[in-house]
């Protein structure tokens, strides 16, 4: 299934789908639905079912924080964590459908381009919380209630500041391309993670494939996921990342690390990961209950505070002392375009660094 292209495995879905009514949303045209609450009854519905699968490509400790205080908040109904980095998550989801495997709840991915391939393919269910209705600007949800951002951060160049003086620090990608940083840099991989599949993307769109031809002959370590380079800097295994998430700076450098992150001048792509229910959600009662609460401001705030994640929740408050997104720099991200040209740019990326 890894060979096959995006558009492909979905249609080996939707002809194995059999009984099971999955509709293309496109066809359907629905309207925004009514806004939902968290009702007495919901959550009852969800203790009688008692679980809820929830696939995601955020780290591993922020993905069981989030099921951790989920379970206190509401008791008798576990959290079953499958992580892995979105395009592996993607495939899986295929994988299973084309094997008529319904079990995940509510899917969450770095890659914002899959939620339009499911969404076409009538994969996702129409599901809108009142706090999403309420505190979301319309561009980080959708309208037809299928799915909304339940994560922001940016794919930044970052160094080792015991490695790297301040002012020898590189401040652009260009900078990525001096000789000085041969054999000194680490970077992840778009066939792996959607983070890095949204950031190849703009910047190929930013900074033309040129640049990764070039980047190519600088000796790059290459890793799979988005969290991966940040701790290749941290222990000072390399002495600067390319691209990685912030986040996941932020949380290294809470527990003391040597580690600093770079805006670039061309811009810093910018990364959603939105969040949905499955349509054929095994658990559909939790799947709500979960996806409503992910979505609200006590599960954002988590996300701030304890992740080091931005949120799009206008009443979460962000983190004291960090810049805001309004004063840097940013890529466009665009899913439709990630969405058509995903597998050319796994083939072509993989063709320059050999991996």
């Amino acid at each position: 299934m890894g060979t096959l292209s995006r558009r492909k495995m979905l249609g080996a879905v939707a002809a194995s789908a059999g009984g099971l009514v999955l509709q293309p949303a496109w066809q359907t045209r629905a309207a925004t639905p009514e806004p939902q609450k968290i009702t007495p009854e919901l959550v009852g519905a969800a203790r009688k079912e008692g679980r809820v699968a929830f696939y995601t490509s955020v780290e591993l400790a922020v993905a069981e924080k989030v099921a951790k205080a989920f379970e206190a908040k509401f008791s008798g109904i576990q959290v079953r964590v499958e992580r892995s980095g979105a395009e592996r998550n993607f495939q899986r989801i295929a994988q299973e459908y084309a094997s008529r495997i319904f079990a995940c709840d509510v899917v969450q991915s770095s890659d914002a381009a899959h939620f339009i391939a499911w969404k076409r393919e009538g994969l996702l269910a129409s599901y809108l919380p009142e706090e999403v209705a309420a505190h979301y600007p319309a561009q980080h949800r959708d309208a037809a209630g299928m799915f909304a951002s339940w994560r922001i951060y940016l794919s930044v160049i970052a160094y080792n500041t015991k490695l790297v003086p301040r002012q020898e620090a590189p401040r652009s990608f260009a900078d990525l391309l001096d000789p000085k940083w041969t054999g000194k840099l680490v970077k992840a991989h778009p066939g792996y993670s959607g983070t890095i599949m949204t950031a190849t993307q703009q910047m190929v769109a930013t900074l033309g494939w040129d640049y990764f031809e070039k980047l190519a002959k600088q000796k790059v370590m290459q890793l799979q996921s988005a969290a991966d380079p940040p701790k290749k800097v941290a222990i000072g295994e390399r002495a600067a990342q390319v691209d990685g998430a912030d986040y996941t700076i932020l949380q290294l450098q809470d527990r003391g690390e040597p580690v600093e992150i770079v805006y670039a001048s061309e811009g810093s792509p910018l990364i959603t990961g939105p969040a949905a229910i499955m349509q054929a959600a095994p658990n559909p009662n939790s799947a709500r209950l979960f996806y409503n609460w992910a979505m609200g401001r006590e599960c954002q705030q988590l996300n701030v505070d304890a992740a080091g994640l931005r949120s799009a929740h206008a009443l979460v408050r962000e983190r004291a002392g960090r810049k805001p997104l309004d004063e840097i720099k940013l890529m466009r991200e665009d899913p439709v375009a990630v969405e058509a040209q995903s597998d050319a740019i796994k083939a072509r990326y993989s063709a320059l660094f050999g991996v």
